[in-house]
């Protein structure tokens, strides 16, 4: 308990932007698909890269990937704002990690 309450103090601010921008984003259709797995790690992974590089993103159906019991059969999709989409995109292939070019 003690760690998470001081995540709070020292993260308030950046959380709650990050958060609230892709809310946003996402409510008014301006999110962009950018990947989709059902391998937990990769998706970490790519969220760890685009947070480096200061980039928003939001992890959607992970309701749905817990619902089924972590078996990995639903993909988890990790969406950007479209104006990041191309930066997303850069920093994740030059990493080794597929786009979802999508149909």
């Amino acid at each position: 308990m003690w760690f998470a309450q001081h995540l709070v103090h020292i993260y308030p601010v950046r959380v709650w932007r990050a958060s609230t921008r892709s809310l946003r984003a996402l409510r008014s259709n301006n999110m962009k698909q950018l990947l989709r797995t059902t391998d937990m790690a990769t998706i970490a992974f790519a969220q760890a890269l685009l947070q480096g590089e200061g980039i928003d993103c939001f992890e959607m159906d992970v309701n749905m990937s817990v619902l089924e019991g972590g078996i990995g059969i639903f993909p988890r999709r990790l969406m950007v704002h479209s104006d990041d989409f191309t930066d997303a995109a850069e920093t994740l292939r030059d990493n080794g990690i597929e786009v979802y070019d999508g149909p």
